[in-house]
C-alpha cells in the first residue's frame, strides 16, 4: 500500500514539475512571436515548419531529436520542412530537396542526404552529384531526374519556400515555426532538446484557443 503511494506521489510530482515547466515558457524569451504572422492552410490542423539547411552541422544533429518527436505527434498537428536560402549552396541543396521531392522520394532519402554530406563528406552541389546520388539510393533515372530538376513545379516551390522562410524574419537554422506565428530555435529554447519541449507547450497554446 506504502509502495502504491510513493508511485503515486512520485508521479504527481513529474506532472507538476512538467506543468510548472511548461508554464515558464515566455514570448520573447524562449520564442518569438512575428507581428505579422505568415499563413497556414486553412485545415484544422497546427502546423510545424522546420527551417533547415542540409549543410547545416545544427540541422543534422536536430534529425536525432526530430525523429523520434515527430512519432509523438498527435493526428492535429502536421510537420513539414522548408529549406533555407541564404547562400548559393543553400540553394544547391534546396533544389536537391524539392527535386527528390517531386519525384517521390524524399522521405526515403531525406536522412541519406543528411549523411552523405555530413558523415562522408559528399557535398551534393553540382547537378551531377545529385543526379548519381538518387539514381544510386532511390533507383531514379537519369531522365527522370533531368525533368524534375528543370521543372516548373520545382522551380516554383523554389520561389515559394524561399519566400516563406524569408517572411519567418530568420537569420540562421534550425528554426522551428509554429501555425507561421512562433518562432523557436536553440539559442532562446535553450537547446535543441529543449525546442521540441516549447514546440509541445505551443502546440497545446494554439489547441486550446
Amino acid at each position: 500500500m506504502l509502495s502504491s503511494f510513493k508511485k503515486w506521489m512520485a508521479a504527481a510530482l513529474v506532472t507538476v514539475a512538467s506543468v510548472a515547466s511548461a508554464a515558464d515558457y515566455e514570448a520573447g524569451k524562449h520564442y518569438r512571436v512575428l507581428e505579422n504572422p505568415v499563413a497556414v492552410m486553412q485545415d484544422g490542423q497546427i502546423h510545424v515548419e522546420e527551417a533547415f539547411w542540409y549543410g547545416c552541422s545544427h540541422c543534422f544533429s536536430l534529425e536525432s531529436v526530430i525523429v523520434p518527436w515527430k512519432k509523438t505527434l498527435a493526428k492535429d498537428v502536421t510537420f513539414s520542412r522548408v529549406p533555407a536560402m541564404f547562400g548559393r549552396a543553400w540553394v544547391v541543396h534546396a533544389q536537391l530537396y524539392y527535386t527528390a521531392d517531386a519525384l517521390g522520394v524524399l522521405d526515403q532519402v531525406h536522412s541519406d542526404i543528411f549523411n552523405a554530406i555530413h558523415l562522408q563528406k559528399v557535398r551534393l552541389l553540382t547537378k551531377e552529384e545529385q543526379r548519381d546520388f538518387l539514381m544510386t539510393k532511390a533507383d531514379v533515372s537519369a531522365e527522370d531526374f533531368d525533368k524534375a530538376y528543370e521543372s516548373f513545379a520545382v522551380r516554383s516551390k523554389m520561389t515559394r519556400g524561399d519566400k516563406r522562410v524569408r517572411a519567418f524574419e530568420i537569420s540562421g537554422v534550425p528554426t522551428l515555426v509554429v501555425n507561421g506565428q512562433y518562432i523557436v530555435d536553440a539559442s532562446s529554447a535553450g537547446s535543441q532538446e529543449d525546442m521540441v519541449k516549447v514546440v509541445d507547450y505551443l502546440i497545446e497554446q494554439e489547441r486550446n484557443r
